[in-house]
């Protein structure tokens, strides 16, 4: 089974306009709302592409309520922990000249609330994959990647971290099996800027040396590079499109990466390469990417 956690879900309130003017009424000609957060765009797009997962993490209030509406809808499995005040957060991504995000801060989480999600996974046992993802609530404890981490650790559990700097490098020496830093964030992580593959390739091998079994590095319109356990790299360009919602496609790359593994008997080359095309699915979609958007897209850089 794979478990997805997303510490601090949201509602995704989606807005195109022709232009946007600060200090202005700006009409909006096109809205969409969606249940949001990194690990449970993951298990949509596992949904989407065949596989089943359970969706945990925290949600509160009538947007919580909403986001759990639109995970029966898919249906897509969940079993969040339910918080007794405040809301879910609502994001707006406003895309106009530019794209524009402003993200809610989220309830409050208390210790007891956390000790309920420890619990959820402790039912964890060899053979699950556990996905990370997203940004920590403010009422969240900084350690709280290293205390599930270290938690889980010694249970044959598939550990998939996607986070910020801070969060991915401190649980690097739990030897997670995916991590997945887009160029920019990898270069941060070391005080630097990279501009070729091949430097992004040593400092990526550097996280390697850190703990991290096979890392996956995300380049937008660049494509992307995979640094595989056994010594191995992989680069694909990426598919030909025209962007329409980068929400997600950093998720969803994740998720098809995951999708490859299932179904290709762990060859993470094909697993590689299914994730760059689930990826640019999501990227050139209004939604979430589907099958029949990702094979298309596959057949185009393989």
């Amino acid at each position: 089974m794979i478990y997805t956690v997303t510490f601090n879900p949201s509602l995704d309130y989606i807005m195109r306009m022709d232009h946007f003017e600060a200090g202005a009424i700006n009409r909006v000609s096109y809205e969409h709302v969606l249940a949001g957060g990194k690990g449970i765009n993951v298990s949509i797009v596992l949904h989407n592409l065949g596989h089943e997962s359970t969706a945990l993490g925290f949600v509160a209030g009538f947007t919580g309520d909403e986001i759990e509406r639109q995970l029966d809808d898919f249906p897509v499995k969940h079993d969040f922990v339910r918080l007794k005040e405040g809301f879910s957060r609502i994001n707006v991504k406003a895309k106009a000249d530019n794209e524009t995000e402003i993200n809610g801060q989220g309830p409050d989480i208390s210790e007891a609330a956390q000790q309920e999600l420890f619990a959820k996974l402790d039912c964890l046992g060899a053979g699950d994959t556990l996905v990370l993802a997203g940004s920590i609530p403010k009422t969240l404890p900084d350690d709280i990647y290293e205390r599930i981490m270290e938690r889980l650790d010694g249970r044959g559990i598939r550990i998939v971290v996607d986070a910020e700097k801070k969060l991915l490098l401190n649980v690097l020496k739990y030897h997670p099996f995916l991590i997945k830093p887009n160029n920019h964030e990898l270069g941060d992580m070391f005080g630097v800027k990279l501009t070729t593959d091949e430097e992004i390739v040593t400092y990526a091998k550097k996280l390697q040396e850190k703990g991290a079994q096979n890392v996956l590095i995300s380049m937008a319109g660049d494509g992307a590079i995979l640094l595989t356990a056994d010594g191995k790299h992989y680069k694909s360009p990426a598919p030909k499109g025209h962007l329409v919602n980068s929400v997600g496609a950093g998720d969803s790359m994740v998720a098809g990466f995951l999708t490859g593994c299932i179904e290709h008997d762990d060859n993470l080359e094909e697993a590689f390469y299914l994730g760059v095309a689930t990826g640019s699915a999501s990227a050139f979609s209004e939604n979430l990417a589907t099958r029949p958007e990702v094979e298309g897209l596959l057949k185009t850089i393989r």
